[in-house]
């Protein structure tokens, strides 16, 4: 950019996207003095907040509360399931989302950022358009968010719905296919397993939540099993028709299934075609942007942040980047973020945690590994939530834990402590030497390390 553009900019910082990523840079931005523009065609909060991590979470609480008083009887309360009300259900999730959206359009409003409504692309270095207004920024932050995967051949619509669709059903269908076996899918079949439809899990790979620990997945398709959650890995689908009373799904292998909706949950693709990214020499592969340890992209000025970056697909990713180009830009040198170390939270039934390396990925790094699993089953609080699972900690030989990864109800809330075992490089000793509350399932942390340094307490040595 020449001088004199630099001389007529009108901003710091234009952010293009008011998603996780974009509204959390534009928040550490003006908390840091700069000037910022937030564009965004829809609402801010983006995919995680309307259509994504808020609402499908409110959906699962709910399941939650569902099979909590279908089993109340086992703990001596009688109470009596009726049914789902789902409208009921979708004015609960509403409003969840309703009072997150005000507090935070107030909040982006009290840091005196600027809200731009409207469709906006990369114009050049340090130029957005919107709508036939050019807003022009020191420094531009690409953070236009992801979008569900397509399947060529599988059209969207009617009974053939992706995760959007999902959140605003009317009724609980009889019967669901779930195409898919990753977060979305197995979030999504947990929850209408609950609401009592019958689901069947298709995935093309050989187990549930590919990414996770193979002792992670198997855990998960045994607790789906015993929910009567049929699962088929390694199928491969050929082709869905929906004739309007049903949808008909064929496989490769010659296998036909029949349901009530199909749910195509094969992942998220980034949002970056048609917004002048590669016109502006934005480089792009596979539709992913480009970007250094620093996520600057080719073009000088130009970050990008969130799903659009290769790498995982999180919200709290997306916060962390923006909050890092914010911090960047302001030469505070920050720690860029390393997706090794950020966690992964899985709220199905069972949940699944999970921070650092697989078994597999440490072998791979450091060769030998010691491992060990702590069940849930010597854990108190986890016993009296009727629960089951473990806690799997990997670490290097008389070296530090590198990968932590639990499944069980709520293991979800201990994976802030597994962050910090792992980020700080811990020994399992040290975690070992810390006080755990009696009885949470915050203790089965530490019981596990306990087994790993040598001293296992409520565990068979």
């Amino acid at each position: 950019m020449s001088s004199a553009a630099v001389d007529q900019v009108d901003y710091d910082i234009v952010v293009l996207g008011a998603g996780s990523g974009g509204y959390a840079c534009a928040l550490r931005a003006a908390q840091l003095g700069l000037r910022v523009a937030l564009v965004e065609k829809d609402k801010i909060g983006g995919t995680c907040l309307h259509v994504g991590c808020i609402p499908t979470k409110a959906l699962l609480h709910a399941a939650e509360v569902a099979d909590t008083v279908r089993d109340a009887a086992s703990v001596g309360v009688r109470a009596t399931h009726d049914g789902i009300d789902l409208a009921q259900v979708l004015r609960y999730q509403d409003e969840v989302v309703g009072r997150l959206y005000k507090g935070l359009t107030g909040l982006v409003a009290g840091r005196g950022v600027d809200v731009v409504t409207g469709a906006g692309r990369l114009a050049g270095p340090g130029q957005v358009e919107v709508e036939g207004r050019t807003l022009r920024g020191r420094h531009v932050v690409l953070a236009t968010g992801s979008a569900p995967r397509l399947l060529p051949g599988i059209p969207i619509g009617g009974r053939i719905v992706t995760s959007t669709e999902a959140l605003r059903l009317t009724t609980v269908p009889e019967r669901v296919v779930v195409l898919g076996g990753g977060v979305i899918g197995v979030e999504f079949a947990s929850v209408w397993r609950s609401f009592g439809a019958h689901v069947t899990v298709v995935e093309a790979l050989d187990r549930l939540l590919p990414p996770e620990d193979p002792a992670v997945s198997a855990a998960v398709q045994r607790a789906f099993r015993r929910r009567r959650i049929e699962v088929r890995t390694g199928v491969r689908v050929a082709g869905a028709v929906d004739d309007g009373s049903q949808v008909t799904v064929t496989f490769e292998d010659g296998g036909v299934v029949s349901a009530d909706l199909l749910l195509v949950a094969v992942g998220r693709v980034p949002v970056t075609d048609g917004l002048g990214y590669a016109e502006a020499g934005v480089t792009l592969d596979r539709g992913y942007v480009t970007v250094d340890e620093q996520l600057r992209t080719g073009v000088p000025g130009v970050y990008a942040v969130g799903d659009i970056v290769p790498g995982l697909q999180l919200a709290h990713r997306g916060f962390a980047h923006g909050i890092f180009v914010a911090e960047h830009i302001t030469g505070r040198n920050p720690a860029p973020v390393v997706d090794a170390l950020i966690p992964r939270v899985t709220y199905s039934d069972p949940e699944v945690a999970s921070v650092g390396l697989t078994e597999s990925q440490a072998r791979e790094r450091y060769g030998e590994v010691k491992t060990v699993e702590y069940s849930l089953a010597g854990n108190g609080r986890s016993q009296i939530l009727h629960t089951q699972g473990f806690v799997k900690v990997v670490s290097v030989p008389d070296g530090p834990v590198v990968g932590i990864h639990m499944v069980g109800a709520r293991m979800g809330e201990q994976v802030g402590e597994a962050q910090l075992i792992c980020a700080w490089e811990a020994l399992p000793g040290e975690v070992a030497a810390l006080v755990h509350a009696h009885p949470t399932q915050n203790e089965a942390l530490g019981e596990a390390h306990l087994a790993l340094a040598g001293a296992p307490l409520h565990a068979h040595a």
